[in-house]
């Protein structure tokens, strides 16, 4: 299956942390089998062929619970996303209920099936949750 992992860091250079836990996803769900493909949320990319997305995303300010304004535009260009199966994630933050809620919110928003949502704090634990992670259609 063709999988997406999109990061929305606070500015196009910042987000290495983000980076690191999307790369660490993607190590887990290649070793599963599946092609994995790591997109900021600053190219312009279609998400159309893609049959599973996961979302990860930063807040905009260490107190803030607000997610960068860049990924609510990536996702309204992605192409045709409505319905399409996913997963929202953040790094550890001071408001991260809020900050995952925000972020679901946004994906919700343009149709997407949120399937999992997390809090990873480090690298680790994305390659675990990556190597389990069930991306495939249950008929």
């Amino acid at each position: 299956m063709q999988v997406c992992v999109v990061y929305a860091a606070k500015s196009r250079e910042s987000g290495d942390k983000l980076k690191a836990i999307c790369q660490s996803f993607a190590k887990g769900l290649e070793m599963q089998g599946h092609q994995v493909d790591i997109i900021s949320a600053y190219d312009e990319t279609r998400l159309t062929p893609y049959d599973y997305v996961i979302i990860g995303s930063e807040p905009v300010s260490f107190f803030s619970a607000s997610i960068p304004s860049i990924l609510s535009k990536f996702l309204a260009q992605a192409g045709t996303i409505s319905g399409k199966r996913c997963m929202a994630f953040i790094p550890s933050c001071l408001r991260k209920g809020r900050t995952l809620q925000n972020l679901m919110k946004a994906m919700e928003g343009e149709g997407m099936m949120l399937k999992l949502s997390d809090v990873i704090k480090r690298p680790d634990e994305a390659l675990a949750i990556g190597k389990r992670l069930s991306v495939e259609r249950n008929y």
